[in-house]
Parts: structure tokens; sequence; C-alpha cells
């Protein structure tokens, strides 16, 4: 007999927020991505289907990254549904493991996951990171110091460094 798979099912919801306005994407698993207001079209492979502003953990979500804008949240504490390679998975799970204020390397990332040469690979994972801000991406620099490329743009990638306290070369 041949199993049929049921693809998710997703609802989101908009807020406001320091950043521009974000799209919240939820299953019934958890959230599955944030995306920016100006998102790069397929950047994110996910359909975010029907809103609904009540969903409890699109409520939670935002609640957490007001929280978070407003200086009185360093950890986020929700439910996550990632949609990716295993590979991707592996990389976005480090993100989560940057402490507040800090700054690792792409190299660092790769070394710890097991792979350290698949520098470039975790780059271009953290570049397809669908929970930005939350699976902190923007706290990943280059080797040097310097801040490289992010998916909300430098300007949102500064402002969240900067909202953190981190150090780095701009």
């Amino acid at each position: 007999m041949k199993k049929t798979i049921t693809p998710k099912e997703y609802v989101h919801k908009t807020m406001k927020s320091p950043v521009g306005m974000l799209t919240l994407v939820a299953s019934d698993k958890g959230l599955a991505a944030i995306l920016w207001e100006k998102e790069k079209p397929g950047r994110v492979k996910i359909v975010i289907g029907k809103e609904n502003k009540k969903h409890p953990i699109l409520m939670e979500a935002e609640k957490q990254l007001k929280e978070y804008f407003a200086k009185q949240r360093q950890k986020f504490d929700l439910p996550l549904d990632f949609n990716g390679t295993d590979f991707q998975k592996k990389v976005w799970k480090a993100l989560l493991n940057i402490p507040f204020g800090q700054t690792v390397s792409y190299g660092a990332i790769a070394k710890k996951i097991g792979t350290p040469t698949a520098v470039r690979a975790v780059g271009a994972a953290n570049g397809k990171n669908p929970i930005s801000i939350i699976a902190a991406c923007h706290r990943v620099i280059g080797s040097s110091g310097k801040l490289t490329g992010y998916a909300g743009g430098m300007e949102n990638k500064v402002l969240l460094l900067e909202l953190e306290g981190g150090s780095f070369n701009k």
C-alpha cells in the first residue's frame, strides 16, 4: 500500500517592527518562517497560506518579537518548524545557539556542525534561513569580522546587531 504524504498547511499574520513589516508563518507544529517586507522571491520555499491573526503560535511569536525589539527578551521560546534539507536544518539549529549580542563566523558554524570545509555551504544555508531574527543569522559575520550579506538587508543586520549591543566591523 502506497503512503500518501499530505502537504503541510501554513497560516500567516503580519506585524510592524523596527525592521519593517514582517510576515510570520506557522504550521500546527511551530513557527515556520519570518519573512521580510522586501523578501526575495523563492528565497524561502514555503506557501504561506491563509491569514490567521489568532493562531496561537503566531500570536506568541509576535509577542516575543515585540519584547525582543523593546530589549525585554534575549532568548526566544517557541516551537519551530524548519522546512529545508538536513544540512540546512543543521545550520539553522546551530544559529539558535549563538548567544545574544555575540557574533560568529561562517567557519565557526561549519566546525560546530562537523563539516569544517563546508564554509560556503554554511553561507548558502544561512542565506536561506526561513526563521530570521529567531534563528539568528544576523549574528553570523565574515572571518575578518566584517559584515556580510543579509536577506533582510544590511541596514537591518546592523540594526539587529546594534540592538543586541554586539561588536562588529561595518
